[in-house]
């Protein structure tokens, strides 16, 4: 089925039109958490007893034959039955062979063995016209013939926060720190108040990409701010660390300030936290057309090669990526190109 938005399942919601599989994917765990609770709504409270069920996968009670045994019971007094099932990725994302399958791993559909999940394949294929099964999960093998089947027949939406997939080749900074500008400035509208552009724009700049880390600050902000008609820049500076921030744009400041050295060691603490390479390759892109053009051009012609190599050996799989990371950093910084 096409993808859906968030917002194309609210329309959905208030016209009394859900599908029978929806897969909230991504890693944005507070837009999937309320969306399932709209999704969830639709039946009526008086009987949420009876039609709403939440099941953890993995979990006694929460295997594929659970799930779909409680999707294919009739609703009671009511004409809809709602199933969320959450942590869908210990289902969809299933560890083989000691380590996590990736897309791409493993066997070819029509060889598989047959599997537990094969009961919940055969559901979405089939599904009850009484009931929403709600999957939400962190991610999904789609080389699997349950992924396969979910992709083909659920009603996907995809939930990256300030990304648009789970690892994007590019990340444009400006636009992501726009966005989260927004999202600051919707959550203290809500609540009744007003913010200052610099204390909006400073804690959307601190989170970077990570969603789960803007959320975070706007909650302790809101709390922090509570009852104050306006948020000032101050107030930011007290519960965004400095040291958020510098985790976020040290590599860059490290280059710029010509510190291999420095910028080598903030790359393997950005990595080691599970920073993505093509994400860090699109920071550095970032810094490369509007830091250092400004501060010094100079050294454009070599850095934009450096980065146009980078990124043709990520795409080809031509060396390790921290490797190559690392080479491009010590180019930037100015120094000999090395391998």
């Amino acid at each position: 089925m096409p993808a859906a938005t968030p917002a194309d399942i609210r329309t959905s919601i208030a016209k009394g039109t859900l599908a029978p599989v929806y897969l909230l994917l991504g890693d944005d765990e507070a837009e999937i958490a309320r969306l399932a609770g709209e999704i969830a709504s639709v039946v009526e409270d008086e009987l949420r007893a009876f039609n709403m069920e939440r099941i953890y996968a993995g979990e006694k009670g929460g295997t594929p034959a659970s799930i779909v045994e409680s999707a294919r019971q009739l609703p009671m007094m009511g004409d809809r039955r709602v199933v969320i099932v959450l942590r869908g990725e210990r289902l969809l994302k299933p560890r083989r062979r000691g380590k996590t399958v990736e897309e791409g791993d493993g066997e070819d559909a029509d060889g598989e063995p047959p599997s537990d999940l094969d009961v919940l394949t055969a559901y979405v294929e089939n599904p009850s016209a009484s009931t929403t099964l709600v999957l939400t999960a962190s991610d999904l093998d789609k080389t699997r013939k349950a992924g396969k089947a979910i992709v083909k027949h659920a009603t996907l939406v995809e939930c990256w926060g300030l990304k648009t997939e789970k690892n994007p080749r590019y990340l444009d900074l400006r636009a992501t720190a726009r966005v989260a500008e927004q999202l600051v400035r919707k959550a203290v509208a809500e609540s009744g108040q007003q913010i200052d552009q610099a204390a909006a724009r400073l804690v959307a700049e601190r989170a970077g990409a990570d969603i789960v880390r803007l959320r975070g600050d706007i909650e302790r902000l809101m709390l922090y701010a509570a009852g104050k008609p306006k948020i000032t820049l101050a107030d930011a500076q007290e519960v965004v660390s400095a040291e958020t921030a510098q985790d976020n744009w040290a590599v860059t400041n490290a280059i710029q300030n010509r510190n291999p050295a420095e910028a080598l060691r903030q790359l393997a603490l950005a990595l080691d936290a599970g920073a993505v390479p093509f994400m860090i390759l699109g920071q550095l892109a970032w810094f490369v057309r509007d830091k250092l053009s400004n501060t010094d051009p100079r050294r454009i012609p070599a850095a934009i090669e450096a980065l146009f190599r980078t990124d043709l050996d990520l795409k080809s799989s031509g060396g390790d990526p921290r490797v190559l990371l690392e080479r491009l950093v010590v180019e930037l910084c100015g120094g000999t190109r090395r391998g």
